[in-house]
């Protein structure tokens, strides 16, 4: 009997990435999810690759790969003998949308009406949401008989109190749309799953979870539910990011548009491509180069970014009353000790006291015995959250 899989998409800017997961036949619904390989396909609109990666200890693989758009990305991963698209028993498509606006609340089955709402908030999500609905178009067209679910970075910061989750504007723009809605909710909901598997104690507790990569986010998490979050309105709002600007007063983008003459194009390009570590630093948006860099203004830009990690943890935990935990998760949270390092030191006066040794071995727990509060390094695992929702969602299709 041949096995059922399930093909997870994460569609970025100029990236897709996929995962494969075997479903081992204990259940229709509630089948166990094996992943079975992963990969990305990298720089897509010109000379990128495609990596492939078996989860059964096999080489990865690298491939040159040219591609115009998301749809040749699919086109290439479907020609693959052993690829995500071409395994015996595909039964549907998992994918992260990033925003879901105010009607999705939580992962669906993905139709006309529901595609409709996707594209509606696009415009809150515009490194994300039209490469994702590009890709649902694309496998709609090519796999018409197989469902697929959307699931969104939002979702998970819905139960957020009023004063978290609104803005100090009038109440019918609101009643629009225009609130808080956070991001990262994927990741922060498997480190809420994590911590409950591992750490039962913590996880009942108040917890603030740091989701730092190229995108970051901070969120506060109160027995295992989102209270808070860092971001905002749209994935700009918060810290600051590889090329997003983070928190900025309203009044430096009237200043752009009245004193330069910038028109909304080219504002929101700035925004998400000019700032943040590449903007401050002129020098990288990734963290390894700054961090290796003697430049001041790449010194700059990781004090810079250490300081508002540390900030915005102490506002969380100013949201919940406390702060029982501190997590760190992602690509920067996960890999890199001196940025661990450099928070934890900053908080010290929360009672998080460093291991060093701990910290460079990478954890799982970096603080020591004796320190009044616990921090972790928690990897995050977004693919095993779509798959899971999307099992449940397609139950025995």
């Amino acid at each position: 009997m041949i096995s059922r899989c399930l093909c997870v998409l994460n569609a970025g800017s100029s990236s897709l990435k996929f995962a494969l997961y075997r479903v081992a036949p204990d259940g229709a619904a509630s089948g166990t999810l094996r992943r079975a390989l992963s990969g990305e396909v990298e720089r897509i609109g010109g000379a990128g690759r495609l990596l492939l990666a078996p989860a059964d200890g096999a080489p990865p693989r690298e491939t040159p790969l040219a591609t115009r758009d998301h749809a040749d990305a699919l086109a290439a991963l479907a020609a693959l003998p052993d690829g995500p698209l071409t395994a015996p028993g595909l039964a549907g498509f998992g994918h992260r949308v990033v925003h879901g606006g105010p009607a999705l609340t939580a992962p669906v089955l993905v139709d006309a009406a529901a595609l409709a709402r996707i594209e509606a908030v696009s415009p809150l999500a515009p490194l994300h949401n039209p490469p994702a609905i590009a890709v649902l178009k694309a496998l709609a067209a090519r796999f018409s008989d197989l469902p697929q679910v959307a699931c969104f970075d939002t979702a998970f910061h819905r139960g957020h109190p009023a004063v978290a989750d609104r803005f100090a504007i009038p109440d019918a723009f609101y009643q629009e749309g225009v609130r808080r809605y956070g991001f990262h909710g994927l990741s922060y909901e498997y480190i809420a799953g994590a911590l409950a598997a591992h750490y039962p104690a913590v996880a009942a507790g108040r917890v603030v979870v740091a989701h730092l990569g190229s995108g970051a986010s901070m969120c506060a998490l109160a027995n295992g539910h989102s209270v808070d979050s860092s971001m905002g309105f749209t994935a700009l709002d918060g810290l600051p990011m590889g090329t997003r600007s983070g928190s900025l007063d309203a009044g430096v983008i009237l200043w752009l548009q009245q004193q330069k003459g910038w028109n909304v194009g080219r504002v929101e390009h700035f925004l998400y491509e000019e700032c943040g570590l590449k903007g401050l630093s002129g020098v990288s948006n990734d963290m390894r180069t700054l961090l290796a860099s003697e430049a001041p203004l790449a010194q700059l830009a990781v004090a810079y970014f250490v300081y508002h990690v540390a900030r915005t943890a102490s506002a969380l935990a100013a949201s919940m009353g406390g702060i029982d935990a501190l997590v760190f998760t992602a690509g920067i949270g996960e890999h890199s000790a001196e940025i661990r390092a450099r928070v934890l030191q900053r908080l010290q006066w929360l009672g998080f006291a460093l291991d060093a040794a701990a910290n460079q071995q990478g954890g799982p727990c970096l603080t020591t015995a004796g320190s009044a509060r616990p921090a972790y390094v928690i990897p995050t695992d977004e693919e095993i959250v779509i798959a899971r929702h999307t099992l449940a969602l397609i139950g025995g299709a």
